[in-house]
């Protein structure tokens, strides 16, 4: 081999060790990051840090619940930088298995956050919960905001109360925490039939913990425009080609104004050239109620969302047939629309897939 070839080769050879070694410095980079307050695209948002024994469980308890816009799993307040799980479980670390949650507050309370926190564990336990034994495993509220200390407070009061022994539940502000690795992340989503040490009927309790429900009257009034309000409560008709969203056609979803819960998609809208917006199905046709509506001398069929009551529009049947042929004729006035980029930050992330299902084409 040449002298210019040995040199091509010396050069190629250093290239490869360069990457490498980034790569190597990039991956433990991002494990030892410290904690941080939510990122710009997730302003608005709040976090907290909670320790309830294996994370894989108490992180999946979690995503069931609405509100909760992200989970991350790791290792908080321990006494070294950058653990892995092995060194974690030789109890030489001092970090507990914990879960970054991050919340939409004007979808979820903190309050109600913890309420559900304390159905997972058992809060008298000290360095154990379920069949796992160790001081990774201890209970703790770790928090980063100390005005969610009151709250707090008083929710491990309350529960004290419940309970003749101490309560086991370390309270702190929140030191470091590690990310952990890939392979722990989402771990119960992508390893259904895995260990948890929560029982099964909690999901279901986590699912159905936080409910749409409609505001009272009085909340109405100073939430909604007058507009918004005439329509949705007085079924009154917003002008056509002069609405919010009668010509919108960026992706996202549409909620009930009144209440938050999310009804339409983009990919079910259509121009229907009626000059309000038109849909051709609802996510459910169980979150929809129809009501005969012979005002202005006509026989029409209202629809009203069931948790809100709140007065939408009208559905027809003069819709595309290729779409099922139906049209869902709407009030801007009553719709929120949440575009595909903001759905995370606003707490339907979990509907992005539904999104991305209903856009998908249908096969000829």
């Amino acid at each position: 081999m040449n002298t210019k070839s040995l040199r091509a080769l010396g050069f190629l050879v250093l290239i490869l060790a360069a990457a490498a070694g980034l790569a190597s410095y990039t991956s433990a980079t991002r494990r030892a990051q410290t904690p941080s307050k939510p990122t710009q695209h997730l302003a608005g948002m709040k976090e907290i840090y909670l320790a309830g024994g294996c994370f894989w469980g108490t992180e999946h308890f979690f995503k069931q619940v609405r509100g909760i816009t992200s989970t991350e799993v790791g290792y908080a307040n321990g006494h070294t930088s950058a653990p892995t799980y092995e060194q974690v479980c030789s109890h030489t670390t001092g970090f507990a298995e914990a879960v970054h949650l991050q919340y939409a507050p004007d979808q979820l309370a903190l309050s109600k956050l913890l309420e559900l926190y304390f159905l997972t564990i058992d809060p008298t336990s000290l360095n154990r919960q379920g069949g796992d034994i160790g001081d990774q495993y201890r209970t703790g509220i770790y928090y980063t905001d100390s005005t969610d200390l009151p709250v707090i407070k008083a929710a491990l009061s309350a529960l004290q109360a419940k309970h003749s022994k101490p309560l086991a539940i370390e309270l702190a502000p929140l030191q470091n925490f590690y990310s952990a690795e890939d392979y722990h992340q989402d771990y119960l989503d992508k390893n259904p039939s895995g260990y948890c040490h929560i029982r099964p009927e909690l999901f279901r309790i986590a699912r159905e913990a936080n409910p749409y429900v409609r505001p009272s009257d009085s909340e109405l009034r100073q939430r909604l425009t007058a507009t918004q309000y005439a329509v949705t409560q007085h079924a009154a008709t917003e002008h056509p080609f002069d609405n919010d969203y009668w010509d919108e056609k960026r992706e996202g979803i549409y909620v009930d104004i009144t209440t938050g819960e999310p009804l339409f998609v983009s990919a079910d809208k259509f121009d229907s050239g009626c000059g309000w917006p038109s849909f051709s199905r609802p996510i459910d046709n169980k979150l929809l109620e129809e009501r005969q509506d012979k005002t202005l001398g006509m026989l029409r069929i209202e629809v009203r969302s069931k948790t809100g009551k709140a007065h939408l529009g009208h559905v027809f049947d003069d819709g595309p047939k290729e779409r099922g042929g139906l049209r869902y004729c709407i009030n801007s006035a009553a719709l929120r629309f949440i575009p595909r980029d903001s759905m995370v930050q606003q707490g339907y992330g979990k509907y992005l897939p539904l999104l991305q299902a209903k856009s998908e084409p249908k096969k000829k």
